[in-house]
């Protein structure tokens, strides 16, 4: 039996290395699947709710798609229009109901914390799909996939972390399981949005050096993986400080003739003007195979859970 049966992915904090592990190799073996040349009863007659309460495309879709891959079925809402909610449902009392109808729940929330709350009112697992600007645990899981697939390891990569740091849960989450797997840390952002103080301490404390800059310049030589972040106009109290620091950093040709020819430019998409499309066309650019890589993760993800996989 998989050490996964059942279980709820609330962060990725509550993973260890080998659980990690465990995900990435079960998604390797998930891409034919995924694909379509292969096809798997695996979750026949399962069930997954998805709840939305947060708008989402690619999250959303790569869930259902990972469902439907396996044998399974969904039922869920994307936003509380004509949902209960309206009438003033809690959260707690949406969720036992919910239970009764699923073998599984996504939830996404604008409240941080609210997958951990939801956890508490059901026997079925939870997975967070991103609540406020607290985890996102399956998409850090299929961040560290794709530098797996493409570089086959984690440990020692010099892995660059570029623009929105304060606000940006995505590389909050992925910050803590690179410095769980051994991954040496550049951390580039404008001086108003660096990453917090708590997360820069946890690498320290994993022993681990890191540097911080506020000049892309400076770190590309040495980057082996760029992971850039739009920097969030709506996280921003001042529009006037977001002006300012709107246009901090843009990969283009130009940036890229220091870079190692190994490289790869990771983006959680979606991207506004801070990648050029000019970087699409070249070999260090991975975001689409990223955002692809969603559906074996969440695959591999859902028959551990509900399937036993292993």
């Amino acid at each position: 039996m998989s050490s996964f049966q059942g279980r709820d992915i609330l962060s990725i904090r509550d993973l260890s290395r080998a659980d990690i592990e465990l995900v990435l190799k079960a998604a390797k073996k998930m891409v034919p699947v995924a694909a379509g040349s292969r096809r798997s009863k695996s979750l026949e007659g399962k069930i997954l709710a998805t709840l939305f309460y947060e708008p989402s495309t690619r999250t959303r879709l790569s869930f259902e798609s990972a469902m439907a891959r396996l044998g399974g079925r969904v039922l869920g809402f994307s936003g509380t229009e004509g949902t209960s909610v309206q009438k003033g449902e809690t959260l707690a009392d949406t969720i036992r109901m919910v239970e009764s109808y699923s073998d599984a729940i996504v939830l996404r929330h604008p409240q941080e914390g609210a997958a951990r709350l939801a956890a508490e009112f059901t026997e079925r697992p939870v997975i967070n799909a991103g609540d406020g600007a607290g985890q996102h645990p399956t998409q850090t899981l299929l961040d560290l996939y794709t530098i797996w697939d493409e570089k086959g390891s984690i440990e020692g990569q010099n892995v660059t972390l570029v623009g929105d740091l304060r606000y940006g849960r995505t590389v909050h989450s992925l910050t803590y399981a690179l410095a769980e797997l051994g991954a040496h840390l550049t951390f580039v952002s404008p001086p108003t949005l660096e990453m917090p103080r708590e997360i820069l301490e946890h690498v320290k404390e994993r022993g681990l050096a890191f540097r911080t800059a506020h000049r892309l310049e400076e770190v590309m030589r040495d980057s082996d993986v760029l992971y850039v972040t739009r920097i969030q106009k709506e996280r921003f109290p001042d529009p006037q400080e977001y002006e300012e620091v709107a246009g901090s950093y843009r990969v283009d040709e130009a940036i890229l003739r220091d870079a190692k020819r190994g490289l790869i430019i990771m983006h959680p998409l979606p991207r506004l003007s801070e990648i050029a499309p000019e970087v699409d066309r070249t070999k260090h650019a991975v975001y689409f195979k990223q955002a692809s890589n969603a559906l074996p993760v969440r695959m591999a993800l859902l028959d551990l859970i509900l399937g036993g996989g292993e």
